[in-house]
């Protein structure tokens, strides 16, 4: 008997039973379903944090960070710690530690770093367009800019005194539209906005800012805020601390620096930057974490998955061994006729690898499909993560469903060894006996 033959017979042997057979990969469609819907998520948000790893443009970029601010260092243990004046005049009024202007000094002066952007809270009061005030919740900070998925414009420049706008502000420039989706993001553009602030004694002063860009928000926040120029954003950090008659020095809570060459001298600067106290970051280091618990995660759903396909190998057996005792006549008279122990051994496995390629393959196709839909539709214009931009929630995953569709012809085929086994041993005569 050929292969194709053995095959063909395998398949026909399978569909006589057919309520026994459709149970059996039932249970494996839904272990199938799992694991690509599992592999489709996590591919799909894999795929976005890599997005945003690329949006961040072709700068090389440490996020620096006080040592003390990442729980690192000295002095960061339990207990009481001993009392710093300087460090002390570096804390944020929440006992946040930040970097000073001689922190910065330092970052500049390590070899390899090409420019340094302190990052700095500012709280503006209001924005004021079209003869309206609105509030000024928060602004972004400027280096965000590159990881900023605009929707019309362009970034601000860091010499003039210019701002992005998210899309769902849109409505400023149109007051008539339902929607903010409904409106060219076009409108806005070349508009002039106020920016209200108030200083130290409460003086309120104003700055005008161009906008030259639309933002849509990203998976990681940026761009659902206003984003001030570097010029814009120290003009109004200048005025936010003015007003008293003590000079308060300056205090950042993190820094962005340019290094020539990243991946020659990251480790190397990330080394220099801890002997000077301070944390030196990657984007790709920070939005691992992400990484690392949503590939925990999906391993977890991997494991319910794989528990599903345990129980289904269990229905294989008991469908295969019913299977085996229904047809002794006739394994009796195959065997009668030439058929040798190897044969029928093949036969039954093959059933059983026939039930596994049916439920894989439905079941795949059906995670592929629902996947594909719920993305279209959770993700599309009008779903309810629309407003997410660059969100992908469903990917395929070549590797991981090659990898689902042989390990369930494995388990099926593991699992129809016993009854195949059972079929090759026995007796022809006996069996041409059994009633």
């Amino acid at each position: 008997m050929k292969s194709f033959d053995v095959a063909r017979t395998a398949f026909g042997n399978t569909m006589r039973s057919k309520m026994r057979t459709t149970l059996t990969v039932i249970a494996i469609v839904i272990g199938a379903f799992t694991l690509t819907v599992t592999s489709g998520l996590a591919a799909g948000v894999n795929q976005t944090i890599d997005d945003m790893v690329a949006g961040y443009g072709e700068e090389d970029e440490l996020f620096i960070m006080p040592a003390a601010a990442m729980g690192m260092g000295e002095n960061t243990g339990p207990g009481p710690q001993e009392y710093d004046p300087e460090e002390a005049h570096q804390e944020s009024e929440f006992g946040q530690a930040m970097l000073s202007d001689e922190d910065i000094e330092t970052i500049e002066g390590i070899e390899g770093v090409t420019n340094v952007d302190p990052i700095f809270f500012v709280s503006a009061d209001y924005l004021e367009a079209q003869g309206n005030q609105y509030k000024l919740n928060n602004l972004d900070f400027p280096a965000n800019g590159p990881a900023m998925e605009l929707v019309a414009g362009e970034l601000p420049s860091r010499e003039n005194m210019e701002i992005t706008i998210p899309d769902t502000w849109l409505t400023i420039f149109d007051e008539d539209a339902d929607d903010y989706e409904e409106i060219d993001p076009e409108i806005a553009l070349g508009e002039t906005v106020e920016i209200g602030i108030s200083n130290m004694v409460l003086e309120q002063d104003t700055f005008d800012a161009e906008i030259v860009g639309v933002s849509t928000q990203n998976l990681a926040g940026i761009g659902g805020a206003p984003l001030p120029s570097n010029a814009l954003n120290d003009a109004l950090y200048e005025f936010q601390n003015s007003g008293l008659d003590v000079e308060r020095p300056d205090a950042f809570v993190q820094a962005v620096a340019s290094v020539e060459n990243l991946e020659s001298n990251e480790q190397r600067v990330k080394d220099a930057l801890m002997d000077e106290g301070m944390v030196g970051m990657t984007l790709e280091d920070m939005l691992g974490i992400i990484q690392s618990v949503i590939d925990a995660i999906a391993w977890v759903l991997y494991g319910f998955a794989l528990i599903a396909l345990l129980a289904a190998s269990f229905g294989i057996v008991n469908t295969l061994l019913m299977s085996v005792q229904e047809r002794t006549r006739e394994i009796g008279l195959m065997k009668a006729l030439g058929m040798s122990s190897g044969k029928v051994f093949g036969l039954f496995s093959m059933e059983a690898v026939v039930i596994g390629i049916l439920g894989s393959v439905i079941g795949v196709a059906l995670g592929l499909g629902g996947g594909f839909l719920a993305n279209g539709w959770l993700t599309g214009s009008g779903g309810p993560l629309s407003t997410v931009g660059g969100l992908t929630l469903f990917a395929l995953n070549v590797p991981a469903l090659l990898a689902i569709l042989g390990v369930i012809i494995v388990i099926a085929f593991l699992a129809g060894t016993l009854p195949a086994a059972r079929a090759a041993k026995k007796d022809p005569i006996e069996a041409l006996r059994y009633e």
